[in-house]
């Protein structure tokens, strides 16, 4: 069965994640309602990250197998558009070798998430941002944003609904930066735990408001106890953002 790789994007906002739900909308069912009206086959879409409710992907992998091969720009824009009107869009699809898997080949997941820390309400960015409406120090963030980095037990950062087998990650990147009128958190590892990234970028915000320091934000890393992290970041500014493999 020819295997094909994809490159999706989407707008999280309407759906209740990636992963096929029993009730609700997910990216996944969006993706394999589309395969089916194509191509006549229930097929299973299967992606690199689970993203959860609300959140957007720019660089989200999927693989499908299908059991007849077609031209690749033809799935592309045959799936398109059997997914509109959602905002889901296939960017590319490319044949795969049979041993790619989007999940389990993935060495790496790049997640970007916004915050615009302003008095004004959001207009161009609500939905794609966190709104904090007070200044906040990005230089401290990011200095604390350092003592995250490396292999830890990141139980603190680890929502309780988590399945993964182990709380132990490695972190190879985590900066904040200014830009364009907000500040930007960007993290890359090899793989996350569930709502990982929205619970460091919650509780660094506590370091750029000032109530908590770098100390504090290792402190409660230390402590490997869920009760110890900040406040938890909404979803609506974290996008998967690309998503790295062998070669």
């Amino acid at each position: 069965m020819p295997r094909y790789r994809l490159l999706i994007e989407y707008d999280g906002a309407p759906f209740s994640g990636w992963q096929r739900q029993i009730n609700g909308l997910s990216v996944q069912g969006a993706l394999e309602a589309a395969f089916l009206a194509f191509c006549g086959e229930a097929v299973l879409v299967k992606g690199a990250g689970r993203t959860d409710a609300g959140v957007h992907a720019s660089g989200q992998v999927a693989h499908v197998d299908l059991s007849r091969a077609w031209r690749p720009d033809t799935v592309r824009d045959a799936v398109n558009a059997h997914l509109r009107p959602q905002p889901v869009a296939v960017l590319d699809a490319a044949p795969a070798p049979d041993d790619f898997d989007a999940r389990f080949s993935a060495t790496r997941r790049h997640y970007v998430y916004r915050l615009v820390d302003r008095r004004p309400p959001l207009a161009l960015d609500l939905g794609r941002a966190w709104r904090i409406p007070r200044p906040l120090d990005v230089e401290a963030m990011d200095a604390a944003a350092k003592r995250l980095l490396g292999r830890h037990d990141f139980t603190t950062f680890r929502s309780a609904e988590c399945q993964a087998n182990s709380p132990m990650r490695t972190l190879d990147r985590l900066d904040v930066t200014r830009e364009h009128g907000g500040v930007v958190v960007r993290t890359n590892a090899r793989s996350f735990l569930h709502n990982q990234v929205r619970s460091m970028v919650g509780s660094l915000a506590q370091v750029g408001i000032g109530r908590w320091s770098a100390d504090d934000l290792a402190a409660a890393l230390a402590r490997a106890d869920r009760a110890a992290c900040g406040p938890v970041a909404p979803p609506d500014g974290l996008t998967l953002a690309q998503v790295d493999y062998p070669g």
